[in-house]
């Protein structure tokens, strides 16, 4: 691939392109730059000859982008904007007192679990700024700039600082409304009148066993609709338009509250447990120990609820 450099004949031009093609205006973008008309003028042929294309038609009433410049700008504007908010970003971290901590967690979780909490967790931490890093399917590595994580790690695995969370207890889940409506799910049918709401991440052979029947697609004759988003997933059985699988560590409240409900009797333990990890490649802050603690208790205490609920069955 080019480098840019070889490419226009400076990074300038580019951003002046980019104004121009904003703004519409050749005369608005001199006020931007702080230049005069004839410079922005200049700046874009020179830019147009390097490429060799024209960007602009010229036109008595302004300017107007042609179709090689709109593909450009498609590109530009993007990029212009997230450099931009990046550098905000920055400044605004730089220019803050208090520290920010960076959580990587499922989206479902947060949504469903920590936000009905942020109140809570903003009396426990008024000197922290969280950053989330937001993962909407299936819990992969660990970037770089985060300070704690939710995971499924091995437990010969030295690189982070590891905290206990939660069991990997799933449930076929849906409202009371859905069950009321449709019944229970019989694993050993063929699904017929009941929906599945999937993640794509999710490959349905890894669950055929304790799925039954149901989980065998070229047979089943339920209805399956497949998200990319975990908590869209959990949000649609909410709504009762499903059935979700349901990870105990996001839908714990959701299920002490009656939001939701088992749609069957099946209780699948994987033997794995999600923990609250924190790389060991960085200094540890105590307020990401006090944060992790916070968060370990919280679900702890409502694991002990669901394990004294009737009809429910978590524990080991």
């Amino acid at each position: 691939m080019a480098l840019l450099p070889r490419l226009v004949p400076s990074a300038r031009g580019l951003l002046i392109f980019e104004a121009a093609a904003r703004t519409g205006s050749f005369t608005a973008t001199a006020v931007e730059f702080n230049v005069t008309q004839p410079s922005i003028s200049r700046s874009v042929a020179e830019l147009e000859a390097a490429i060799g294309v024209k960007l602009f038609e010229r036109r008595a009433r302004g300017i107007e982008l042609t179709i090689d410049g709109r593909a450009l700008h498609d590109v530009l504007g993007e990029a212009v904007t997230r450099i931009a908010e990046t550098i905000e970003a920055i400044q605004r971290r730089k220019s803050s007192t208090k520290p920010v901590v960076t959580l990587s967690m499922s989206s479902s979780f947060v949504a469903h679990w920590l936000l009905p909490r942020l109140g809570e967790f903003n009396a426990a931490f008024p000197q922290v700024d969280i950053r989330f890093d937001l993962v909407p399917g299936v819990l992969r590595g660990i970037p770089d700039n985060v300070d704690l994580a939710t995971r499924i790690v091995a437990a010969d695995d030295e690189s982070f600082h590891r905290w206990s969370f939660a069991p990997e207890i799933i449930f076929p889940v849906c409202s009371p409304a859905y069950l009321s409506a449709r019944g229970p799910l019989d694993h050993k049918g063929d699904g017929a009148g009941h929906v599945f709401l999937w993640l794509t991440d999710h490959a349905t052979p890894k669950w055929a066993k304790e799925w039954g029947n149901v989980a065998h697609r070229g047979t089943s004759r339920g209805v399956w609709h497949e998200f990319t988003d975990y908590s869209v997933i959990l949000q649609a059985a909410l709504n009762g338009e499903g059935i979700a699988l349901g990870w105990v560590s996001v839908i714990a409240s959701m299920l002490l509250k009656g939001m939701l409900v088992p749609a069957s009797d099946l209780v699948i333990r994987t033997g794995q447990h999600h923990s609250l990890v924190a790389p060991r490649s960085k200094p540890l802050s105590p307020v990401v120990v006090e944060i992790a603690l916070w968060l370990q208790a919280g679900i702890a205490k409502e694991l002990d609820a669901l394990a004294g609920m009737d009809g429910l069955s978590i524990g080991s």
